[in-house]
């Protein structure tokens, strides 16, 4: 039976700030509970219709959802929100957000994390949130380590915002194989909607840490 439940929106804001080391961006855990039990991710929540009223695209929404959530959760405000890739849940997931990334520059405001939402909020360099969850010591969804990914050779946030170009559309797919479950995106040979050339891959490996991404 196909699934008519009509696909909710949601915005997510990836917060930069220029830290005395480089770029760091704000990375908030989830309670041990819930659809992201535990998960390590970027402030962010479903459209409201308050975001929707002065919106004139779903994009416009997202982005005041993205705003008003990184308040709500984190007590900061943000600016220059930069449209960065759009993610759509593989169909076994039981509740679907299309959801928007937008990179962000911190604003202004001290991090407070809102309780019964967030355990901890930290501000993290990308590739050390990348050994923290190779380690085992994070736990991210594909789309959080995809976007850490993405701010790996950028060192200022001017830097990242400039390298937002064309957006990225993600319809994930699920997979598995001998080394273990995958994602998958749009021009990998299994896709199953617009598959690829015999041979080529657009997945993550996520059996076994550290998680590998292929993209040929």
């Amino acid at each position: 039976m196909t699934d008519q439940q009509p696909m909710r929106v949601a915005g997510t804001a990836v917060v930069l700030r220029d830290g005395a080391a480089g770029l760091e961006t704000l990375l908030l855990r989830r309670p041990d509970r819930g659809s992201f039990a535990g998960a390590w991710v970027f402030p962010g929540g479903r459209v409201d219709p308050g975001d929707e009223a002065d919106a004139g695209t779903e994009t416009d929404a997202a982005r005041a959802a993205a705003a008003r959530e990184t308040f709500e959760e984190a007590g900061i405000g943000i600016r220059d929100l930069t449209p960065l890739s759009c993610w759509t849940p593989p169909a076994e997931q039981p509740v679907k957000y299309r959801t928007w990334f937008f990179l962000a520059r911190f604003a202004e405001g001290d991090v407070r994390a809102n309780p019964g939402e967030i355990e901890q909020a930290v501000w993290l360099p990308p590739a050390q949130a990348f050994e923290k969850h190779a380690a085992g010591e994070l736990t991210l969804f594909p789309p959080t380590w995809m976007t850490l990914r993405f701010l790996l050779p950028h060192t200022t946030v001017d830097d990242a915002l400039a390298a937002a170009g064309d957006l990225g559309l993600f319809a994930t797919r699920m997979g598995s194989d001998e080394r273990g479950r995958f994602v998958m995106w749009d021009g990998d040979e299994h896709y199953p909607d617009r598959p690829g050339d015999p041979g080529a891959r657009h997945r993550l490996l996520m059996g076994v840490l550290p998680w590998e991404y292929l993209r040929r």
